[in-house]
């Protein structure tokens, strides 16, 4: 099953229960932008929005549009965003046919690229639609050995119509973490079960570093970020003149 296929519908009310403030993301995403983009405009494009939440607070600073290779999640984001446009395209090779002064690429969704040469090809992507003096900010995933495979996971959800848990068990093989997540979601109309295996690839720092550089970009990292995960802010150079 492709990944948020089934949990799609699930996911804000899963990520409620763990606390995830995308307020305070969203400021500090806004200082990062302020310290570190030379374009004058205010065009944003978030690569991995998801349902939509960070957007629906950027929309109030930035014109924004945002990507994702998930029908199902690009579907619940128009419903919090009909005003945005949203496109359909895989982060690797997306063309949009115009450029941005940010680009935002949260929570971790750059290890759906999966292998160092899709990363490089994502960040080459990112700088061919950055306008000059623009800024592409992405949180990593997890790097070598950081992953904990030895624990099983689980999120509750309790809400009055819906319960959710779910459970996980990390693994990892090579260069790839294998996120195998099990649900069991109960509503009024009955209880179902499935799984869902998300792929993603671990990159250390120094190769997150020069798959920036390889595409042109200066980069900066700050290892705190947003929630913790750090942040990489690559950097567009200003044109001469």
């Amino acid at each position: 099953m492709m990944p948020y296929q089934r949990s799609a519908a699930i996911y804000d009310a899963i990520y409620s229960t763990q606390d995830k403030d995308y307020v305070l993301e969203t400021a500090k995403l806004l200082s990062f932008v302020r310290q570190h983009k030379q374009s004058d405009g205010s065009r944003l494009l978030d690569v991995g929005c998801g349902t939509g939440v960070h957007l629906s607070h950027l929309v109030k600073q930035f014109d924004c549009q945002g990507l994702d290779k998930s029908d199902e999640m690009l579907a619940l984001a128009r419903e919090k965003l009909p005003q945005v446009p949203l496109h359909w395209g895989d982060m690797a090779d997306f063309e949009l046919g115009e450029r941005f002064d940010v680009i935002i690429c949260l929570f971790s969704a750059i290890g759906y690229a999966e292998t160092l040469p899709r990363l490089s090809q994502t960040m080459s992507t990112f700088a061919r639609h950055l306008l000059p003096g623009g800024v592409a900010l992405v949180e990593p995933w997890f790097g070598p050995g950081v992953l904990n495979t030895g624990k099983v996971y689980c999120t509750f959800v309790d809400q009055p119509d819906l319960k959710v848990a779910r459970m996980n068990i990390n693994r990892v093989e090579g260069r790839l973490s294998y996120l195998d997540f099990h649900y069991m979601v109960g509503t009024p109309a009955g209880i179902e079960t499935f799984c869902e295996t998300h792929v993603m690839g671990i990159f250390t720092h120094e190769e997150y570093l020069q798959a920036f550089k390889d595409a042109g970009l200066r980069v900066e990292y700050d290892a705190t970020g947003l929630d913790g995960r750090g942040l990489y802010i690559g950097i567009q150079e200003p044109r001469d003149g």
